[in-house]
């Protein structure tokens, strides 16, 4: 099992590498933010990789550091989620960013993610939510903090829900209530939100 390479880009083309180790080309699949990082062809790179083995393929996936590798390996671990849409989720989305996503349940970011639908992101947020905090390099608890803003996002959708209204129909109209603009207090802010759900 391949699990570290040092050499040479020989190669390189967003979400894919050739790394020339010692005259020999692995070709590795990176997340965007990997590729941009690596040098151009003749840099020097030391990528951590996770193997994947299938019956017709034996597949390489690259990371310049050890967080995006762990947040990839739990990605694949959700059903449904393979090798190529966990490198798009981290490529659409950084890991820090990823982990504080999860934790803050925001699957409004998540579905912005090209290639991740409504479900998918649910899904995300409800297998990781918990593996993801043990993580090296996670944010702690202070820096995961939400904003004054998720605050009341997390506070308003909860009242909604104790009133009676579905999770997709809450969130919807605290974000249309939340993007409407102006400084509310949770008052004014479910009264708003209320009157949006009415329309």
């Amino acid at each position: 099992m391949i699990a570290f390479l040092r050499g040479r880009v020989l190669d390189k083309h967003p979400n894919r590498l050739i790394v020339d180790v010692q005259g020999v080309g692995y070709e590795v699949h990176v997340p965007l933010s990997t590729y941009y990082e690596v040098g151009d062809a003749g840099a020097d790179v030391s990528l951590r990789v996770h193997t994947h083995v299938r019956e017709d393929a034996l597949l390489l996936y690259g990371f310049l550091t050890v967080l995006e590798q762990q947040v990839f390996e739990r990605l694949i671990g959700i059903s449904g989620i393979g090798p190529k849409l966990a490198i798009a989720v981290l490529s659409g989305i950084e890991a820090r960013e990823l982990i504080g996503a999860v934790q803050r349940g925001d699957v409004a970011r998540l579905t912005a993610i090209p290639g991740i639908g409504k479900k998918t992101a649910e899904r995300i947020v409800l297998e990781l939510r918990d593996r993801l905090q043990q993580l090296a390099g996670a944010p702690s608890a202070e820096a995961a903090a939400p904003s004054p803003g998720d605050r009341l996002r997390d506070d308003l959708v909860s009242a909604l829900l104790n009133l009676g209204y579905h999770r997709p129909q809450a969130e919807k109209a605290v974000e249309a209530t939340l993007t409407s603009g102006g400084e509310l207090g949770f008052e004014q802010a479910l009264k708003r939100t209320l009157r949006e759900l009415m329309r």
